[in-house]
Protein backbone atom coordinates (compact mmCIF):
# COMPACT_ATOMS: atom_id res chain seq x y z
CA UNK A 1 0.00 0.00 0.00
CA UNK A 2 1.54 3.12 -1.26
CA UNK A 3 0.49 6.32 -0.02
CA UNK A 4 1.29 9.37 -1.34
CA UNK A 5 2.52 12.36 0.68
CA UNK A 6 3.32 14.42 -2.37
CA UNK A 7 6.24 17.04 -1.91
CA UNK A 8 6.79 15.55 1.53
CA UNK A 9 7.97 12.21 0.57
CA UNK A 10 10.48 13.49 -2.15
CA UNK A 11 11.63 15.92 0.70
CA UNK A 12 12.36 13.41 3.47
CA UNK A 13 14.15 10.82 0.81
CA UNK A 14 16.27 14.59 -0.46
CA UNK A 15 17.02 15.22 3.33
CA UNK A 16 18.35 11.38 4.18
CA UNK A 17 20.33 11.28 0.92
CA UNK A 18 21.78 15.27 2.24
CA UNK A 19 22.59 13.08 5.73
CA UNK A 20 23.85 10.53 4.10
CA UNK A 21 26.21 12.76 2.04
CA UNK A 22 26.98 14.76 4.84
CA UNK A 23 28.21 11.09 6.83
CA UNK A 24 30.71 10.20 4.37
CA UNK A 25 31.86 13.42 4.10
CA UNK A 26 32.58 13.90 7.97
CA UNK A 27 33.94 10.35 8.11
CA UNK A 28 36.26 11.79 5.09
CA UNK A 29 36.91 14.92 6.50
CA UNK A 30 37.49 12.70 9.98
CA UNK A 31 40.20 10.54 8.80
CA UNK A 32 41.91 12.91 5.76
CA UNK A 33 44.43 13.85 8.32
CA UNK A 34 45.32 10.28 9.24
CA UNK A 35 45.64 9.58 5.67
CA UNK A 36 47.67 12.51 4.91
CA UNK A 37 50.31 11.53 8.04
CA UNK A 38 49.91 7.86 6.64
CA UNK A 39 51.56 9.29 3.44
CA UNK A 40 54.32 10.99 4.68
CA UNK A 41 55.21 8.19 6.85
CA UNK A 42 55.37 5.71 4.09
CA UNK A 43 57.68 8.80 2.00
CA UNK A 44 60.27 9.54 4.83
CA UNK A 45 60.11 4.92 5.26
CA UNK A 46 61.02 5.27 1.76
CA UNK A 47 63.52 7.73 1.89
CA UNK A 48 65.15 5.70 5.29
CA UNK A 49 65.64 2.42 3.14
CA UNK A 50 67.23 4.87 0.45
CA UNK A 51 69.68 5.84 3.35
CA UNK A 52 69.75 2.37 4.38
CA UNK A 53 70.98 0.42 1.23
CA UNK A 54 73.51 3.87 0.65
CA UNK A 55 74.99 3.32 4.01
CA UNK A 56 75.25 -0.55 3.47
CA UNK A 57 76.92 0.07 0.22
CA UNK A 58 79.57 2.29 2.26
CA UNK A 59 79.95 -0.13 5.16
CA UNK A 60 80.85 -2.87 2.11
CA UNK A 61 83.24 -0.72 0.73
CA UNK A 62 84.92 0.18 3.95
CA UNK A 63 84.97 -3.51 4.62
CA UNK A 64 86.81 -4.60 1.28
CA UNK A 65 89.57 -1.57 2.65
CA UNK A 66 89.70 -3.21 6.12
CA UNK A 67 90.37 -6.58 4.81
CA UNK A 68 92.74 -5.17 2.34
CA UNK A 69 94.99 -3.42 4.63
CA UNK A 70 95.50 -6.63 6.86
CA UNK A 71 97.57 -7.79 3.86
CA UNK A 72 101.00 -7.01 4.60
CA UNK A 73 101.89 -6.05 0.49
CA UNK A 74 98.53 -3.54 0.52
CA UNK A 75 100.16 -2.31 3.51
CA UNK A 76 103.79 -1.95 1.78
CA UNK A 77 102.31 -0.65 -1.78
CA UNK A 78 100.51 2.24 -0.12
CA UNK A 79 103.54 3.30 2.42
CA UNK A 80 105.82 3.06 -0.70
CA UNK A 81 102.98 5.29 -2.97
CA UNK A 82 101.95 8.35 -0.84
CA UNK A 83 104.47 8.33 2.03
CA UNK A 84 107.60 7.89 -0.31
CA UNK A 85 109.08 5.13 1.31
CA UNK A 86 111.61 2.46 -0.20
CA UNK A 87 113.61 -0.50 0.93
CA UNK A 88 117.08 0.04 1.84
CA UNK A 89 119.26 0.29 -1.47
CA UNK A 90 116.08 1.11 -3.70
CA UNK A 91 115.97 4.58 -5.55
CA UNK A 92 113.15 6.31 -5.43
CA UNK A 93 112.00 8.18 -9.38
CA UNK A 94 109.35 10.60 -8.83
CA UNK A 95 107.43 12.45 -12.30
CA UNK A 96 106.29 15.80 -11.69
CA UNK A 97 103.30 16.87 -13.94
CA UNK A 98 104.51 18.97 -16.73
CA UNK A 99 104.65 22.85 -16.74
CA UNK A 100 101.87 24.44 -18.50
CA UNK A 101 101.97 28.13 -17.77
CA UNK A 102 105.13 28.57 -18.30
CA UNK A 103 106.51 30.32 -21.82
CA UNK A 104 107.00 28.42 -24.72
CA UNK A 105 110.66 26.70 -25.25
CA UNK A 106 113.16 28.29 -27.71
CA UNK A 107 115.63 25.87 -29.61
Amino acid sequence: MNVNLGIWGKLTRAIVCLLLLAAVMGVAVWYLPLIRQNEAMRKEILELRQQIHKEQDTVRQLKGSLDALRDPRTVERLARERLGYAKPGETVIRFGPPATNGPPARP
